[in-house]
């Protein structure tokens, strides 16, 4: 399940491996391909390399340059020992993104078995996890949250916080699925009312499934307390006890919210309405054995409801207590906890900021990473990319207490030449090959949209020689029209008028170009996972300088949900004394 453990000197050696091809071939990977046309990029490649990528049709690209498990290829010309060095040191550097049981690369848009019966429901997840939550999310919150309770289990620890959580569907399924204390803090207000009002939503559900029952021996019941959900800006510059202060905040009115608990006289039974039969809580074999049987009121604005566990109610999402004021595996006594430190894609600068609160913070024990929009993290050539979210509230909360970088996050990294990576390389670690690996074998028309966009951006830097990649609000179905048709939606787009005269002999001297499009987009392409490789494996080389072991996990099948590795931390016990 892991990817084997490096050791501190093969992790270097693969940091200059993956530096040292990244700078061979940075012209490639730092291009735009909307500037296809206007910057000539074509023409920046090898005659060689021209000469063997310029007439292969889709299927033979996705067969030939990206496909690393493609064993039988056959080659319709010589290809150049330069090119497919690339592509063999592409493949071989890159850490394998294939899950236990996941899909090949070949199998391109193929769902996980757990969709097979019905593509919008997850057969390892209960009715109530699935409402609101699309299937991608539902497959991530069953690995994720099997895995941390795995965790949880192994470090004796049952508090969680979960960073960046959004609507709450993995801190649901953390605490009423699977009986782990949980906190999310999220930075968007809306986000957080959705999910207590999910939340409630879920304790009126089990409600009437209890009334309906009719016998309060087979009630359904959720296993753990309700998450609390607290509004917050995780501020990359703050230092790790400013994080604890935002997670524990108004700790008495959270107490004093808490339901009564009454005596422990029945079993608790959780039953198929959470978990179904081949679930989750199957794969991780026990993980609800000996969960807490209290009987105990549960008031919402709704109901009132009894259930056959410890659970909370969603509180006011600002004051909400979290694992801080209480002690290592006990909710009750008013000390730090340790907790489990998990984040489901979080974005940028956020999910190196979560591993430097993991070294730094002895209350933390576990950390699973999952990052995501790598083009928003900051750097020391772009220390403040575009897109990233700060809150006009964060100046007011939070002092500024250090000027460390996304990345590199490593003392190694950032000593190796040629270490940078552009905004531009960085997004494109963003794309899913094998999504587009599916778009070649099926030669989809979807393909054409990358040369359309080409063809525009010539158009507009004729128009306007001073205008360079505006932003082009996306053409519903745009490979389904002609390039006329797309033209004339798209020019008002960035001011121009939608009727603008184009010259008919030229755009089509470009359409016919469409195949050499494909052709460089896919090395693009091919030097993604390259670069994704060496932003987590500098996050592996920070926790190795700083004494924590770590690993990743190809964990969500990457035909479904692409940004699929798990950077996974664990302090060894003494350093969680």
């Amino acid at each position: 399940m892991f990817v084997a453990a490096f050791s501190e000197q093969e992790q270097r050696e693969l940091a200059e491996k993956l530096t040292s091809l990244l700078s061979t071939y940075r012209h490639i990977s730092d291009s735009y391909i909307i500037e296809f046309f206007s910057e000539s990029l074509w023409d920046t490649l090898p005659v060689s390399w021209q000469d063997a990528l310029g007439d292969l049709t889709p299927p033979q690209i996705a067969d030939l340059l990206l496909d690393k498990e493609t064993q039988d290829r056959r080659y319709p010309s010589v290809w150049p020992l330069s090119l497919l060095a690339l592509r063999t040191a592409a493949h071989a550097l890159t850490f394998p993104r294939k899950a236990p049981g996941g899909h090949s690369q070949d199998t391109g848009a193929a769902v996980p078995e757990e969709f097979q019966l019905n593509q919008s429901q997850s057969s390892l997840l209960g009715h109530i996890f699935r409402k609101h939550v699309k299937p991608k999310k539902q497959h991530e919150i069953c690995q994720l949250g099997t895995l941390v309770k795995k965790l949880c289990d192994q470090a004796n620890c049952k508090c969680v916080v979960d960073v960046g959580s959004g609507q709450g569907h993995l801190t649901r399924f953390l605490s009423f699925g699977l009986g782990l204390d949980v906190t999310g803090i999220e930075a968007d207000p809306n986000l957080v009312s959705m999910a207590t009002k999910f939340d409630r939503q879920l304790l009126l559900t089990l409600t009437k499934e209890n009334q309906k029952s009719g016998n309060a021996q087979s009630l359904h019941s959720a296993p753990g307390p309700s998450p609390r959900h607290v509004v917050g800006w995780v501020n990359p510059k703050a230092s790790w006890d400013v994080f604890i202060q935002q997670l524990g905040v108004i700790a008495t009115e959270s107490d004093s919210i808490r339901a009564t608990t009454g005596s422990s006289e029945q079993k608790q039974q959780v039953e198929e309405l959470h978990l179904e039969p081949h679930s989750c809580q199957t794969k991780a074999e026990e993980l609800q054995n000996a969960l807490p049987t209290q009987k105990t009121a549960i008031n919402t604005s709704d109901s009132v409801a009894q259930i056959n566990t410890q659970v909370f109610p969603s509180g006011n999402a600002t004051k909400m207590l979290t694992c801080k004021t209480v002690p290592v595996n006990d909710c009750g006594a008013k000390k730090p906890a340790s907790f489990v430190l998990t984040g489901l894609h979080a974005c940028g600068d956020l999910s190196s900021t979560l591993l430097r609160h993991f070294t730094n913070c002895p209350h933390v024990q576990v950390i699973t990473s999952v990052a995501c929009c790598y083009m928003k993290i900051s750097t020391k050539e772009q220390p403040n990319p575009p897109g990233v979210f700060q809150p006009s509230f964060s100046s007011d909360t939070v002092v500024d207490s250090c000027s460390e970088y996304g990345y590199p996050m490593s003392d190694w990294v950032r000593g190796l030449p040629g270490h940078q990576l552009s905004y531009k390389a960085r997004e494109g670690a963003c794309h899913a090959i094998e999504d587009y690996l599916h778009r070649l074998r099926e030669e989809s028309g979807l393909l054409r949209t990358h040369c359309y966009r080409a063809i525009l951006e010539s158009i507009i830097r004729a128009e306007r020689p001073d205008m360079r990649r505006p932003g082009v609000q996306t053409v519903k179905k745009a490979h389904a029209l002609s390039f006329s048709e797309y033209a004339r939606l798209a020019l008002p787009r960035v001011g121009l008028p939608a009727d603008l005269p184009l010259d008919p002999v030229r755009v089509d001297a470009m359409l016919a170009h469409q195949g050499k499009v494909v052709a460089y987009f896919s090395l693009v392409l091919l030097l993604a996972p390259v670069v994704e490789t060496l932003v987590l494996l500098d996050r592996m080389i920070f926790l190795q300088e700083k004494g924590f072991q770590s690993k990743l996990i190809p964990l969500f099948d990457a035909a479904f949900s692409p940004r699929n590795l798990v950077l996974v931390a664990v302090k060894p016990k003494e350093a969680q004394s």
